[in-house]
Parts: structure tokens; sequence; C-alpha cells
């Protein structure tokens, strides 16, 4: 059985569905799940479906393009289940990246990593662990560029589709920004209240804090500020150590971040602005 993704995003104005559909429809294919969304902030409209029974895929295509040029769309079909490409980018912390090689190994999340890159030699055994190849340079002001050159390379070079930040304690530059636009998922911890700089954990001891969770959001030039993409939050109380906060925070992060990566993976997340729709 041949299984596609299509998803669509175009101004929203009538007969969209209908005239999508009916290209399923022309070329046999059976819809198995079907999502869409209107913004009224933006105008737009944004849609994913599930079609199988479709053999011809550029038959299909052919169908879908007067429907594209009809409504100025963009549009993409993608086969469902296919492993995204992706790169993880590393630093010393190894709960996310733990975590996402994990659950690719078990079939849990539809990714291939082919390389794990690194500012820290640090995470290499684990990396090794998954019979994963693993680079490591330092990032100084003086080395950087060579760095991000390097993460460039790999992406054109393994056809990286998603750029993964699993706790990569580095700003990138407004330059590589620009090159992952809208494909590169970064992860922070959040805090209510939030608290900046150094330890923030011995912070949101000190003052007592009720919730812990964290945030995957696409990377933008502003710093944890891209569209928002998956959030968690737990509680918890006085009597828990500042060590035992880390833990918590750092499952949370662990389990945001693949929840965005896989989410990502199956097209389900579209980018509107300064925020993103998500179908899940």
């Amino acid at each position: 059985m041949f299984h596609w993704v299509l998803t669509f995003t175009c101004l929203d104005g009538p007969g969209i569905v209908h005239a999508i559909t009916g290209a399923c429809g022309a070329e046999g294919g059976n819809i198995t799940e079907l999502q869409q969304f209107s913004s009224t902030d933006t105008g737009r409209f944004f849609m994913r479906v599930e079609v199988d029974s479709v053999l011809d895929l550029e038959r299909f295509r052919e169908q879908l393009r007067p429907v594209a040029e009809r409504f100025d769309g963009e549009w993409s079909v993608h086969e469902a289940g296919r492993p995204l490409r992706t790169l993880v980018l590393a630093s010393k912390a190894g709960h996310c990246l733990n975590d996402l090689l994990y659950r690719q190994r078990s079939g849990r999340l539809t990714v291939d990593i082919p390389v794990v890159l690194a500012n820290h030699p640090d995470l290499e055994p684990l990396a090794k662990f998954y019979n994963i190849p693993f680079e490591s340079y330092p990032v100084t002001p003086e080395t950087k560029a060579t760095f991000e050159s390097r993460v460039r390379q790999v992406v054109e070079d393994e056809a990286i589709e998603l750029v993964v930040l699993a706790r990569y304690m580095q700003i990138l530059s407004p330059e590589l920004c620009e090159f992952l636009a809208g494909r590169a998922i970064n992860i922070h911890h959040s805090f209510l209240p939030g608290f900046k700089g150094a330890n923030p954990y011995r912070q949101a001891h000190a003052r007592g804090v009720k919730l812990i969770g964290a945030t995957a959001h696409f990377v933008t030039a502003d710093l944890d500020e891209g569209p928002i993409i998956e959030q968690n939050v737990v509680r918890v109380d006085h009597s828990r150590t500042v060590k035992q906060l880390v833990e918590v925070g750092q499952d949370q992060e662990s389990m945001t971040l693949s929840d965005a990566v896989q989410l990502f993976a199956e097209h389900r997340v579209f980018l509107d602005g300064a925020r993103s729709v998500v179908f899940d």
C-alpha cells in the first residue's frame, strides 16, 4: 500500500478543500486523515492530508499542480513514515541526545541521524553506543565560522531535512539561522516565572518555583524567541532539591524535544508568521 502525506498552504478562500480532495480522488486516492486550519491572524489556510492507494506519484503531482497554481499555494507530497534526515548538534549535556538516539533506535522516532556534531568531545561515547558517527570541534569566537561551515556542509552532503539543537550551548550566527530557517529546532527550560543567566535551577529553587517545563521552538536569530512547536510542564513543590529540579527539568526537555521532532518528521508543523500551526 502506497501512503502519502500532502501538505498545502495558501491564502484562505472558498473551494480549496474541494479542489484538493478532488485531486486526490482523481488518482484513486483514499483519504485516511485530513486536518485543516484557517488563521484569522494572517489570513492563511493550512492543510495536511494522508492519502493511500495512489500508485503513480508523478501523476498525483500532476493533478495537484493546477490546484496549487489556482490558489497560489505552497505544497509538497511526502512518503508517509519515511525517516527524516536529521542532523543533531550537541555540547556536554547528554539527556536530550540520549533520548533522541534511543527513540530512533527503538523505532519510536521517525528520523535518520547520520552524524552528531558537537563543540565538546564529552558525548562521543554516547553516540558510539548507538553506532552514530560523532564529530567534535572546539567553538570559540575565532573558530565559530569553521564549525558552522561544517554544519552547512553536512546539511548539503547528507541531504539533511532537519537540524536539532539537543542542548547545543552556542548561539548560531544570523547567517546560519537564515540558512536553516524553518528546519532547525531548539529546546530550553520554561520556568514560570522565567529565570535567565547562570544556574536557572538554583534560582528556581531559591524562589520556590511550583512549575517546571520545557519549550521546543524553531531557531531564529532572536534567541529563544522562534515559533513554538511543543511545550510541557510539571508541578513541583518545596521539598525538591536543586538536583531533583534539574532531573525533572531534563526529563521535560528530553520528552518535549523528541515530541517536537516527531511532529516535524510527520509533516504536522507549519509556520504562520511568528507562530506555528501544529496538527497533532
